[in-house]
């Protein structure tokens, strides 16, 4: 049945409205509707420690090394030249070497030279060390990359050094050490890294909990599908899956594993965001959202019970894995409880009322829909999904050990039981692609939004 003028006339006519209103709504755990987040107090590193905790060279910090880049190599042609004045450049060669690094690191230099004079006002940031071409540094350093540097504050202020390296993390250096008393080292993944490029997403294996707390991993969900959820209430839900923002079965990439005292252990890439707190509190609204990437050992999250109610739960160890499939479900409520851990429906920008403010219009139109024609699309999509998973023999246990790579001390151990017709067959029926409603509104955010508000 095709649906008349009226319809669609109401349809285009609600989004206007909505479009043109700017009623700041909440979301999920925090101080509640139309109430700014509070800012995070920013605790000074220690001498000798480093962030995150691996080593420099894991997959869940700056990754690999490459190699050495000299001036008459191809990818020397990699490397930009920083000419902040904001930045003062020790440059002791006298050959610019230091003002040389790869983009990502001029972008997180840069961010975190505006952070120092906020700081400190009449204080800049200073480069001691960036690219080596002279050969001053261990093989395999990421300063022969232009991956790395050794920064100070102007006025060499040591006692500054603690903070300053906190300043770096929050700038979204991928790695941070308080190395010496004298300097702060920083480091950047290569800017083709696939942990770079990919937004926030979950491993397809990861599960989430339906009606009668059945368990259904995310290669098997289906918008229509109703999960557990938090609603804006604090209360737990059962939310429906409207879109995903993101579905690829196929691409392998980096995850970080949370895993809490309770067992609990929830895989998702370093974007995305997941409500955390600093204290294992009761009260819901202490949990703000913020990215993966800044989840530690010690930190709370919320997990689910069986009656249907939230606890925290502490996290005794943040691992690196890599695993195939990205899925981000888009549910109504806009966080989704995965692996029995709160996370957000967002990811990418560090504001999860923004996020959910600004795709109401896809849950406005989702409700008319509804309204007008009840649930036979649902029904229609239950059943075809009941027979492709009946021809595939799917199987939430099966999804997960299909598909699992874990990296553990650099050893790459991958389980792959896909025959070849079968892994044609899946392909054939699943997309891989990012929802055109959220290109756009990246698009806008870049337009609109401070640098500062994405994940670096």
């Amino acid at each position: 049945m095709k649906q008349s003028w009226w319809a669609r006339l109401a349809q285009l006519g609600l989004l206007a409205v909505w479009t043109c209103m700017w009623p700041v709504q909440g979301c999920g755990p925090g101080p509640g509707y139309g109430i700014r987040s509070r800012t995070r107090k920013l605790a000074a590193m220690h001498y000798k420690q480093f962030f995150p905790n691996f080593s420099e060279n894991n997959l869940g910090a700056s990754g690999r090394a490459e190699g050495k880049i000299t001036r008459n190599s191809e990818r020397f042609n990699e490397l930009v030249c920083n000419y902040n004045p904001d930045i003062v450049f020790k440059d002791e060669e006298n050959t610019n070497s230091d003002r040389f690094m790869t983009k990502r690191c001029k972008d997180c230099l840069n961010r975190l030279a505006i952070a120092v004079m906020n700081q400190w006002p009449g204080v800049h940031l200073r480069v001691t060390e960036a690219w080596d071409e002279d050969g001053h540094h261990p093989t395999g350093s990421l300063h022969y990359e232009g991956r790395a540097v050794d920064i100070t504050t102007n006025d060499r202020e040591t006692e500054k050094y603690g903070l300053l390296a906190q300043l770096a993390v929050e700038a979204g250096f991928d790695w941070v050490h308080y190395e010496s008393k004298y300097h702060i080292h920083c480091s950047v993944k290569a800017d083709h890294s696939v942990a770079v490029e990919k937004g926030g997403c979950f491993p397809g294996w990861a599960r989430v909990t339906v009606a009668g707390g059945v368990q259904k991993s995310l290669s098997s969900l289906a918008a229509g599908d109703r999960v557990m959820a938090l609603s804006g209430t604090g209360q737990v839900v059962l939310s429906q899956v409207l879109l995903f923002l993101h579905r690829d079965q196929e691409s392998w990439s980096t995850f970080l594993c949370l895993e809490t005292e309770d067992g609990h252990r929830l895989a998702l890439t370093p974007h995305h965001l997941v409500f955390l707190a600093p204290h294992c509190r009761l009260d819901s609204s202490e949990y703000q959202a913020q990215f993966a990437s800044r989840a530690k050992t010690g930190d709370c999250v919320l997990i689910h019970t069986a009656e249907a109610q939230v606890r925290p739960s502490r996290i005794i160890s943040v691992s690196v894995e890599e695993s195939v499939g990205l899925y981000a479900p888009l549910t109504e409520a806009g966080s989704v409880f995965v692996e029995g851990v709160l996370a957000s429906s967002y990811a990418l920008v560090d504001d999860h009322r923004l996020a959910h403010w600004a795709f109401g219009p896809v849950r406005l139109l989702s409700s008319f829909n509804q309204l007008i024609w009840g649930e036979t699309i649902k029904e229609q999509q239950t059943t075809v999904r009941e027979t492709a998973c009946t021809k595939t023999h799917c199987s939430t246990l099966a999804a997960k050990d299909r598909a699992g790579v874990c990296v553990n001390n650099g050893t790459l151990n991958k389980q792959d039981y896909l025959s070849e017709p079968l892994r044609m067959e899946v392909e054939e029926k699943q997309t891989s692609d990012v929802h055109w409603y959220a290109k756009l509104l990246y698009s806008l955010g870049c337009v609109f939004l401070d640098s500062n508000s994405f994940h670096p």
